[in-house]
């Protein structure tokens, strides 16, 4: 597996698979009060805001019955003990015929890998197989701390607090990638979701403020010129990088984050090929993440 990627080299290589994921499931909010464990190293949350579960429910079934419309979404009901449980991509993630766990850093989010209706889920009811990567070295938070290019076969993990090279590398491996390029977040960003995302395998959506170095970020993006949105600072704090193409032809976003955008990207958007879609999700986003946060992508 490379661990250098550069432009020339991933435009040189063919699709081996769909960008798109073919199911995808949710993990309902069922926890009274956000995870402060949590908020000691992701700024995004607002810990000491008033936080309606009702509200959150509301939301939440309202984003399922929203993605439902373009491929079928099923939802697993939450639990009180563990309050991030409603970002299940973190926890959870799926390559054809297999299902991984990730190794998380923060106790309170170990505790959802150890839950055993949805490893039966898939290992039973699918025959999926289990990669399981909570004994390998390091943190990995899967696709919180990892953006993959699954037509290609390539990740691009953000290093810091919940990454470590070590675990984005076995994470690569599980997902059988053909190169993995590991990067380092800047100060205060926890996941690399929340700075980038790339659509259907063919634009994506970056804040190089998000990046140590942003020529980093100028890197990752010459991978995909001309199809680059770029965001700034405020843009990526209303959680517009955390954005998902669960079809070739669209992208969902939150209001919040849809609202952050100006009329010059939108159309940019739409002039790639993508229809906008939206959902509010306001008391979700208090916990610390957004759309692509609560969507575990099923392939």
């Amino acid at each position: 597996m490379k661990t250098d990627v550069d432009s020339d080299w991933l435009r040189a290589l063919s699709a081996r698979g769909s960008a798109c994921a073919r199911a995808a499931f949710l993990v309902s909010p069922e926890a009274a009060h956000l995870a402060s464990q949590s908020a000691a190293d992701n700024a995004y949350m607002q810990l000491h805001s008033d936080y309606s579960l009702a509200r959150a429910q509301q939301q939440h079934r309202e984003l399922q019955r929203a993605l439902s419309a373009e491929l079928p979404v099923i939802s697993f009901c939450g639990r009180s003990d563990t309050p991030d449980d409603m970002f299940p991509n973190n926890v959870f993630a799926t390559h054809p015929g297999r299902l991984i766990l990730g190794r998380m850093h923060h106790p309170v989010r170990q505790r959802e890998a150890e839950r055993t209706d949805i490893v039966a889920f898939f290992t039973q009811m699918l025959g999926y197989s289990l990669s399981d990567l909570r004994s390998q070295p390091g943190d990995v938070e899967l696709t919180g701390s990892m953006i993959v290019d699954r037509a290609r076969g390539v990740g691009f993990a953000g290093i810091g607090e919940r990454c470590a090279t070590a675990g984005a590398e076995a994470f690569a491996r599980a997902l059988d990638l053909h190169a993995c390029l590991c990067v380092p977040l800047a100060a205060g960003e926890y996941h690399l979701n929340v700075v980038m995302s790339l659509l259907a395998g063919r634009m994506l959506v970056i804040c190089p403020e998000g990046f140590a170095h942003p020529a980093d970020a100028e890197r990752i993006a010459a991978c995909y010129a001309p199809h680059v949105l770029y965001l700034t600072a405020p843009q990526k704090s209303a959680f517009a990088a955390n954005c998902l193409s669960l079809r070739e032809d669209s992208v969902w976003m939150s209001e919040h984050a849809v609202d952050s955008l100006t009329a010059s990207q939108r159309g940019q958007l739409q002039r790639s090929g993508f229809a906008l879609r939206t959902v509010a999700l306001d008391e979700i986003e208090k916990a610390g993440g957004s759309l692509r946060c609560c969507v575990a992508e099923i392939f």
